[in-house]
């Protein structure tokens, strides 16, 4: 792989329910060097945008926590209703810290399963969106009957890491992208194959557009990425794998 490609930052203005985050995208990218999509192209959308749009937002006011909610707030030292929204939004509840609950949501372990009261109004959290997957789909199947261009999209997030401070981008969703490759068998610079290698392409994009997003008010929800060679794949979805074959999970065994 060789060469060069661009990433363009799009700033749609603020978004709320209902908007049409496509259409933002499509009149905000004429104020950028990219001007359009173009086939081959790969827009990132970061998630707490597009789930407002997508009328996932929460007002707190409206959520009556539970017994388990008050216990879980006593204990980890969070406003109940948002414990009662993790709650909800969650498979499991394995652990947590001082303002944080470790969930477990689609055989991934998140902070308060994705539940973030940044970049919402005040008084309101944001969910992830219901299937990032679909979103995806919906997305690119959108820009394909506006612009009539073949794009890839991603749905990213940011997310902590064992043992590290700071946060990085994430993919959880994409359409028409090879999320991942596999780099085994193939030859390293001293003619050994690898063994386990599989590169994370789709993560690497997602924490290359999260440079351009930022994470607080720089109103930057969409990256479109252009000229990067990835390998175009109809019906891939973002992998993930059991606890068991984790290897950091597997230290508490």
């Amino acid at each position: 792989m060789s060469g060069f490609f661009s990433v363009y930052g799009i700033s749609t203005g603020l978004l709320v329910s209902g908007d049409d985050i496509l259409d933002r995208v499509i009149s905000a990218l004429k104020n950028t060097e990219a001007k359009t999509i173009e086939d081959g192209d790969i827009l990132l959308f970061a998630e707490s945008p597009l789930s407002t749009t997508e009328g996932r937002n929460v007002r707190l006011d409206d959520i009556t926590p539970s017994a388990e909610a008050y216990r879980l707030s006593d204990k980890y030292h969070l406003d109940p209703r948002v414990a009662e929204v993790v709650l909800m939004e969650s498979d499991t509840i394995v652990g947590g810290i001082p303002g944080y609950l470790l969930a477990g949501k689609w055989n991934l372990i998140l902070p308060n399963a994705g539940v973030d009261e940044s970049n919402a109004p005040n008084g309101w959290v944001t969910r992830l969106p219901a299937d990032p997957e679909a979103s995806a789909g919906r997305l690119r199947k959108g820009i394909m009957e506006r612009t009539g261009k073949d794009a890839a999209v991603i749905i990213i997030d940011s997310r902590t890491h064992s043992m590290r401070l700071g946060v990085s981008g994430v993919a959880i969703g994409c359409s028409g992208i090879l999320p991942i490759t596999d780099e085994r068998g193939k030859p390293d610079l001293y003619g050994n194959k690898l063994q386990v290698t599989r590169r994370a392409i789709a993560d690497s994009l997602a924490s290359t557009a999260e440079l351009l997003m930022g994470e607080s008010s720089e109103g930057v929800p969409v990256v479109l990425v252009r000229g990067y060679p990835y390998v175009r794949c109809e019906n891939c979805k973002i992998e993930t794998i059991s606890a068991e074959e984790d290897l950091f999970l597997s230290l508490g065994k």
